[in-house]
């Protein structure tokens, strides 16, 4: 029987269109043999808007249910996730050739590893492309620098979100995206990195699409009042998370003698 890695992606409305353009990236992806991949699509609602986009295949799992941002939608959607690894494609991103396979190697060779990223284009209106200045160097990312980049550059982590693969029983274990009403992502990537390693790739592994109806250039997403409110509860959660002295993987327990 194959293994399996599950890509998750919440979709709503307005972002739907962008589907058959996300379906070709992962239809694109070549994985290590024995792997395959499964996609998993919640609709963060009920309309008649989305189901239109979601391609015919037999890989490919589509839900609706009742709208609560996308962090309940990509929650919602891990009880068909059937994969050991958990991977984000947003509805309106774009995987890059070998994204899920170098996630894939990480992963199987670094037991201590419990989540990766990688480095991010920005795909504009255009259909040119800009990147990022002071990615962090190609390799592991020890436990709290997300955290502190983060607290040092006015709340900015120093790798994306959009580009997270992470074991499916440590995503569980941290519940899965925080209830917020945006920065649900970087909330989860505080508390993994409160407790596991992470790991960077240098090479290119999404496309994060630029347009005028994304949820994240709405004038809210940048409230101050309530970016405040997000950032502080997403730090003391991986505060919290840090002082209890949980880890993964955690320790091996010692037989009693």
């Amino acid at each position: 029987m194959s293994r399996r890695i599950t890509v998750v992606t919440a979709v709503h409305g307005p972002s739907a269109r962008f589907l058959p353009e996300a379906y070709a990236s992962l239809c694109a992806q070549r994985l290590p043999a024995g792997w395959e991949w499964q996609w998993v699509v919640q609709e963060d609602g009920s309309t008649d808007r989305v189901r239109p986009h979601v391609p015919d295949d037999a890989r490919v799992s589509f839900r609706q249910g009742r709208a609560g941002g996308p962090a309940v939608a990509r929650t919602i959607a891990l009880a068909r996730a059937e994969g050991e690894y958990v991977k984000v494609l947003d509805a309106d991103d774009q995987l890059m050739p070998g994204a899920l396979a170098r996630d894939i190697a990480v992963l199987e060779a670094e037991p201590g590893v419990g989540w990766t990223t990688s480095r991010v284009l920005d795909l504009l209106p255009d259909g040119s492309t800009a990147g990022f200045p002071g990615d962090p160097d190609d390799g592991p990312l020890e436990r709290g620098t997300v955290l502190d980049h983060w607290k040092r550059n006015d709340f900015r982590a120093p790798v994306h979100p959009a580009t997270l693969c992470v074991r499916r029983e440590l995503l569980t274990v941290l519940g899965g995206w925080m209830a917020l009403p945006a920065s649900e992502d970087t909330g989860l990537l505080l508390a993994l990195d409160a407790v596991s390693r992470g790991w960077f790739s240098a090479r290119t592994g999404l496309l994060y699409r630029k347009w005028e109806g994304q949820l994240t250039g709405r004038a809210a997403h940048v409230d101050p009042a309530e970016r405040a409110a997000r950032s502080a509860v997403a730090e003391a959660r991986a505060h919290a998370l840090a002082g209890f002295g949980w880890s993964y993987p955690p320790p091996t327990a010692t037989p009693a003698p």
